[in-house]
């Protein structure tokens, strides 16, 4: 990590980088936040180094940071995406990681950013990578966002509740992610509810800000 910056300074520094592309389209204010938590928590239940679990927690802090290269107009469309718009949106991991990789110290986290939306059964983005290919970071940062995703107030859909998203990725289980981080999930689902309830209930209060 970079050595000039404590990690309290460094967390708090990111975590302003990554409020100002949230303003960009408030409805996935503290999107990043929850993933990074999520994601972190998923890390310490596969019993990773401090120093993974921290590098996780600043990956999903910044997976979707390629989003400032995204168009408003297709971050904010209230519609289904066209065909072309959804590969323009498919590009924010790629974007993403050319961003981060220019930071000599944040090259890992830049790799985990670029793999956050590849499939365990190779049919994800941008490079069709599949499994143990994946890096590790890169597969925790998929579960987690996927998670929120799910359980998260947006304006185009209503969110589903901790049970069904549980039970989606369960049906999704070695196609989109793998089977040992479903595991994980399923753990805190069985053994940590409270958490969970924690994670969506940021949603919504975030949601009541832009009421």
């Amino acid at each position: 990590m970079i050595d000039n910056f404590s990690k309290i300074e460094l967390h708090e520094f990111i975590e302003s980088l990554v409020k100002g592309l949230e303003s960009k389209d408030l409805y996935t204010s503290g999107h990043s936040e929850r993933v990074a938590h999520l994601a972190e928590r998923i890390a310490l239940e596969m019993n990773l180094s401090k120093e993974r679990v921290f590098n996780i927690h600043i990956a999903g802090h910044l997976h979707d940071i390629g989003k400032i290269g995204v168009p408003d107009s297709i971050l904010k469309k209230n519609g289904r995406l066209t065909e072309k718009e959804y590969e323009e949106i498919k590009e924010h991991s790629v974007i993403g990681y050319e961003i981060i990789n220019k930071i000599k110290s944040f090259k890992e986290i830049a790799i985990y950013i670029k793999h956050h939306h590849e499939h365990y059964d190779g049919k994800g983005y941008p490079d069709n990578i599949k499994a143990k290919d994946i890096p590790l970071e890169s597969r925790i940062i998929s579960i987690a966002d996927s998670f929120d995703a799910m359980t998260s107030p947006r304006h185009y859909r209503t969110p589903v509740k901790i049970v069904e998203a549980i039970k989606e990725i369960k049906l999704n289980s070695g196609t989109q992610f793998d089977p040992q981080l479903v595991q994980a999930i399923n753990n805190i689902y069985q053994h940590d509810y409270s958490f969970l309830e924690r994670i969506v209930h940021s949603a919504f209060q975030s949601e009541h800000k832009l009421a």
